[in-house]
Formats: C-alpha cells, sequence, structure tokens
C-alpha cells in the first residue's frame, strides 16, 4: 500500500488552516474536474480523485490529527533507512473485527484509495462514526458510534433507534449513491436516495439497539451534503458562475457551462450585463423520492473586462465613447 502526500496533493503548507485547506481543493477541482478536461478525462478522473480524497483527510480535524501522526511514524521510518513497501501499517489500520461502522460504498467506494480505505474506512465523516471498544475489551450498543448515539425508541420493549452521520457528495446527492454497514461481520448495504440533501434521514429498519422483550430499534443515517467547488445549492436548485469577455457581453455568442450530467452549450444574448441569471429549466437536482421532477440550474454572469489593451483597440473604445 502507497503512503499518500495528502498537504502536496492539495499543495498546501502543513500548518495549513482550514480556510487555506478549502480555497486550495475548490482551485484545483474546478481545474481538474473532468468535465473541463475532456480531451485528457481519464488523467484528469484521477487527478481530481486524488484531490477529493486529501481534502476528506485534511478537511476533517479528526481525521487530519490521525493524519498527521502517521505522517510524523512514516518520515521517522524512512529517516532510519526503511525501503519502499516496507512500512508497517498494521498499528494505524481502523476499525475492529465484530464492529459496526459505516464504510464507504457503492459509487463512492471507487473514489478512494487504499490507503484511505485501510485508514480512515472506520473513522467518521463521510464513512461515518466508527467503533469504539468498552472498558471491558468489548463492545457496547452504546459505544457503536463513538458517542453519537441518541436513543429515541421506548426502552421497556422496543430497542432503541441509534443515530450516525454521513456526507456525500452533490453529484452522490443526483445520482443517489450507496453506503455499506459493517455490523457483527454482516454488510449492509444501504440505498441513499437521488435528491437528499443536508438533513435528509435514512432509515434502515431493525438494525438499532434489540429491545429487551420487543423488537429492535432502527438505525438511521443522518445525512449531510458536501460543498461542491463548482455549484451552490438551494432547495432543488443550483448556481453555478460563468466568465464571459467583453465583446461576448455585447455582441452575444455561445458558451459551454457544467450540469450535473455534462457540459451544455448556453446562448448569450447581446447587451448581457455582469450578474445577470440566465436559467437552465429542469438542470437542477431532483426532488427527493421524485423520478421526474427537477430544479432549475441558474447561470450568474461575469464579465472580464480588458485591461491591457493595445492602441488599436483604445482607439476602437474612445471612437465608440464619442459616438454615444
Amino acid at each position: 500500500m502507497d503512503y499518500k502526500d495528502y498537504y502536496g496533493i492539495l499543495g498546501v503548507p502543513e500548518d495549513a488552516d482550514p480556510k487555506e485547506i478549502k480555497q486550495a481543493y475548490r482551485r484545483l477541482a474546478r481545474e481538474y474536474h473532468p468535465d473541463a478536461n475532456r480531451e485528457n478525462r481519464a488523467e484528469a478522473e484521477a487527478r481530481f480523485k486524488e484531490i477529493n480524497e486529501a481534502y476528506q483527510v485534511l478537511n476533517d480535524p479528526e481525521k487530519r490529527a490521525r493524519y498527521d501522526q502517521i505522517r510524523h511514524s512514516y518520515a521517522s521510518w524512512q529517516r532510519t533507512g526503511g525501503q519502499p513497501g516496507g512500512f508497517d501499517w498494521s498499528q494505524w489500520v481502523t476499525g475492529q473485527p465484530g464492529g459496526v461502522h459505516v464504510e464507504y460504498g457503492g459509487s463512492g467506494a471507487e473514489a478512494f484509495s487504499d490507503f484511505f480505505r485501510v485508514i480512515f474506512g472506520g473513522m467518521g465523516g463521510m464513512s461515518g462514526t466508527g467503533s469504539r471498544r468498552t472498558s471491558a475489551g468489548g463492545i457496547g450498543l452504546e459505544d457503536l458510534f463513538g458517542g453519537g448515539v441518541r436513543g429515541t425508541g421506548v426502552r421497556d420493549m422496543r430497542g432503541q433507534d441509534l443515530q450516525t452521520d454521513v456526507a456525500i457528495t452533490l453529484e452522490e446527492a443526483y445520482h443517489g449513491t450507496t453506503r455499506v454497514i459493517s455490523k457483527d461481520g454482516r454488510r449492509l448495504q444501504v440505498k441513499i436516495p437521488r435528491g437528499a440533501r443536508t438533513g435528509t434521514k435514512v432509515r434502515v429498519a431493525g438494525e438499532g439497539a434489540p429491545g429487551i422483550r420487543g423488537e429492535p430499534g432502527d438505525l438511521y443515517l443522518n445525512v449531510t451534503v458536501e460543498d461542491d467547488p463548482r455549484f451552490t445549492r438551494e432547495g432543488e436548485d443550483l448556481y453555478v458562475d460563468a466568465t464571459i469577455d467583453l465583446y461576448t457581453a455585447v455582441l452575444g455568442g455561445q458558451i459551454d457551462v457544467p450540469t450535473m450530467t455534462g457540459s451544455v452549450t448556453l446562448k448569450i444574448s447581446p447587451g448581457t450585463q455582469p450578474g445577470q441569471l440566465i436559467r437552465l429549466s429542469g438542470k437542477g437536482m431532483p426532488r427527493l423520492r421524485s423520478r421526474e421532477e427537477y430544479g432549475d440550474l441558474y447561470v450568474r454572469i461575469h464579465v472580464h473586462i480588458p485591461k491591457d489593451l493595445n492602441e488599436r483597440e483604445r482607439e476602437l473604445f474612445e471612437e465608440l465613447a464619442s459616438l454615444r
């Protein structure tokens, strides 16, 4: 298994604050998004996955703290003459046999490296909250979600409901995705519906705490949708920024803009103003549990004003100004 230099991938210093990390992620994600690199899509996709993985670790305080410990240990091992492939990763593996945690699964599984899945697969954040051992060395139901369990059932008969948090990308929310729950040696695949938003709860019936005399409770996955480097979401509507040159704004033209299903050509009308919103009907997010209804995509126009005019361009602008 290869070590991942997440700071190097994002191009940030080791003491970068959360704002620096987020800015670097957004900049690189825009640059290497596959839709923006159609001629080198495979290469861009691989780079985009690396960038996303690095951000998932460095943007999460718990994962980042663990990664920093691993990084220092790995650097010390290298200084003592460690050879590639010889580092002992076993002490850093998360999760314990028989435990319960939510893993990356379905459409998101292939987006993360072996290093990530081994080191962080049993931790919190996108993969849910990992299990932890009780003081007696066993795993208690109250400990299954790292202290994040909240009882919502009736304790004397039915088992308690359990809750944990999962985060998904905006693209996963658009298409729908899955997470795999590992519990007592079993693997349960849970479907997260298309159109999910922050606050959506996904119920897994009968997978909560066992009842004293009645049926077990349920397990609820509380969904958080991560920020996207390209789109801003408001309900089912999406907003994206597009920059055009002054000549296109004045004369009109065409530009390519991203959508959740690929780029489309957008017609720019003559006289388009900075800040103007152009609506693309039905290009937003799907409505939760609806097969046919979608929100809209709004393209916010920015106009690039040229700074360095040559002599002829300046003459022409002056001529235009004199005509007004």
